[in-house]
């Protein structure tokens, strides 16, 4: 599926950017990984909805299906389309936190026909606060993103980084310069009654506590 020489696009150029989220969206219809810079470090990206694409992305990582891949949205738009209800906890914590470092863990549609692995009916969602990414979420839709890096190597911080450890599995790299570092989003379960820290990153368990007085802290 993927040609011998991936397409790397400086996307501090203007022209530069506008022709690659073009050369991105065309290769996610196509089945293809982009990488792509988010607000914390560089993701690895498929078409959330098409499931060839998702195994091809676990596949470039050296990761199983029993990590599945959180999903990308550019706005809450794209969000409605993919949960069947949001919770009023979520609605909050959206209003105060996105886009940013927080992923949140839902009940996706039951209806949705896609596979990102053992997800157990659930799907972990964030908005990043990357104006290149979201701009591609915009055009391409959800996607499916995991950091761009092999399993138990370091996540990049930059294209080269990415590049160096995942190479011609991916066909198109969007460079947006370096990202603002490794620290991962925080990640908040909302599937059960009270919501629960799953992990502890950019946002703190007290600055999550403060919209969500009843978060659960393990």
């Amino acid at each position: 599926m993927n040609g011998p020489m991936p397409q790397r696009h400086d996307c501090s150029d203007p022209s530069a950017r506008s022709a690659g989220i073009d050369a991105a969206v065309t290769a996610l219809g196509q089945g293809r990984l982009v990488v792509l810079p988010t607000d914390t470090v560089y993701g690895v990206g498929a078409d959330a909805f098409d499931p060839q694409a998702v195994a091809r992305l676990l596949a470039a990582k050296g990761r199983g299906r029993h990590k599945p891949s959180p999903v990308l949205v550019g706005s809450t738009d794209q969000l409605d389309a993919l949960v069947s209800e949001l919770p009023d906890r979520a609605a909050e914590l959206i209003e105060a936190f996105w886009p940013g470092g927080l992923t949140l863990v839902l009940r996706h549609r039951p209806s949705l026909s896609w596979d990102l692995g053992e997800t157990g009916g659930t799907v972990a969602v964030r908005m990043p606060d990357h104006p290149l990414t979201l701009e591609l979420l915009a055009a391409a839709g959800p996607m499916a993103v995991s950091s761009a890096n092999l399993t138990d190597r370091p996540s990049p911080e930059d294209c080269d980084a990415a590049l160096g450890m995942l190479g011609d599995s991916v066909s198109v790299y969007l460079d947006g310069g370096p990202t603002a570092g490794p620290v991962s989003s925080s990640i908040v379960d909302l599937t059960g009654d009270a919501p629960v820290l799953v992990r502890a990153g950019v946002l703190s368990a007290a600055e999550l506590g403060r919209v969500v007085p009843d978060l659960i802290v393990p």
